[in-house]
């Protein structure tokens, strides 16, 4: 494929006895292989010095202009990014929620995405990235309120993103689209297909919104897409695994005691920063620091597990879901059955990511907010 940036100066000269010229390496990184493929291959690639990876103490340098859009970002992870962006790049949030303290450079909108408000945002400030985080996974709205908020509204971003040519998406996804199966590999690449939703009616919407990302990946190659697919995210943020480890008496089920990955929720705001950068594109799974047994990951925030055999484990969890006892519904017991567990090789050598809180200093942070809460 021609490089776009080949101007006429560089094509071979018409005269005779003249060497033509030589063209230009594209300045575009390959695109990541697996799910997106492989990228476009040239004749013959010219060889050049590749740029080393960033370590983990190495922050991106400030934009020389244009804002970062950052959806969802009056949850914990938005203002956590928000909060060590502003202080490289500008910032614009969009939430239905209000941001009461946000620091005074940190431009928000309190507007719902799927409104035209959206299309102002874009149209009156320069956006040179979205990073999307407004996802919804609260299982107890409705099908329809799921399907609205996380597939129409993303449809309607990525609209937003093509007519005004933003040249940089980043997607929080997550590791759950993989699906916890019995004949999973013990690490799972980004290659593996997406079963997330097989026996999950509530991942389906997730799914969807990662295989929309793919799509406008092929569909706009100008824009620089990356998914970030990262393992249980754990912290202070108020999601399903950060829940389950913060109960006194977690429910566990007989016979079972797979493997579980955590990542703190400041390597996955580290992850997005590296992702921010130009010319990286493609899906990438994020990880934390280890592995451990769920059995010893309950005991070591301090709580004492409760072995249930499984058909009276879905019956109770049914039950206390129907009097909204609980907060997790029994589709989600393969996740304490099976092993879901992510390969982020990939994460490592070309985004340069690697996890700086160790597994202690997860744990410990779950077990101080743990007491807080109690």
């Amino acid at each position: 494929m021609p490089n776009p940036q080949t101007t006429d100066r560089h094509k071979p000269s018409a005269r005779r006895g003249r060497e033509p010229a030589r063209e230009r390496p594209s300045a575009r990184a390959p695109v990541a292989r697996g799910v997106f493929g492989h990228g476009a291959e040239s004749p013959k690639p010219v060889e050049q010095a590749q740029r080393p990876a960033p370590t983990t103490g190495e922050f991106p340098k400030p934009a020389t202009e244009g804002a970062v859009l950052v959806t969802g970002v009056c949850g914990r992870l938005g203002k956590l990014l928000a909060r060590e962006l502003h202080r490289t790049d500008k910032v614009v949030g969009v939430d239905r929620r209000p941001f009461a303290d946000r620091p005074k450079d940190i431009v928000h909108h309190q507007v719902d995405m799927r409104r035209k408000k959206m299309k102002d945002i874009f149209r009156g400030r320069n956006i040179r990235a979205v990073v999307h985080l407004g996802v919804l996974h609260d299982p107890r709205r409705s099908d329809r309120d799921r399907h609205s908020w996380n597939i129409v509204a993303f449809q309607k971003l990525l609209d937003y993103m093509s007519q005004y040519e933003v040249p940089k998406l980043v997607v929080l996804s997550g590791a759950n689209v993989y699906g916890p199966q019995p004949n999973n590999p013990q690490f799972l690449t980004e290659d593996a297909p997406l079963l997330g939703a097989q026996h999950f009616g509530g991942m389906r919407d997730l799914v969807e919104l990662d295989m929309l990302a793919q799509s406008f990946f092929w569909k706009h190659p100008d824009t620089e897409t990356v998914v970030l697919r990262p393992c249980h995210i754990v912290g202070r943020v108020h999601n399903a695994a950060s829940n389950y480890l913060r109960l006194d008496r977690p429910v566990m089920v007989m016979g079972f005691d797979p493997m579980m990955q955590v990542v703190h929720e400041k390597d996955v705001v580290r992850a997005i920063q590296l992702a921010l950068r130009p010319g990286v594109r493609g899906i990438y799974n994020i990880r934390g620091p280890g592995e451990m047994p769920l059995s010893r990951l309950i005991r070591e925030v301090g709580g004492r597990p409760r072995q249930v055999p499984t058909p009276l484990a879905k019956v109770a969890l049914d039950q206390l879901w129907k009097l909204r006892l609980s907060s997790f519904p029994s589709q989600e017991l393969d996740h304490l059955r099976y092993v879901c567990m992510v390969d982020d090789s990939r994460a490592r050598t070309e985004l340069g990511y690697e996890p700086v809180h160790s597994i202690d200093r997860v744990l410990k942070d779950v077990r101080r907010l743990r007491h807080q809460l109690s």
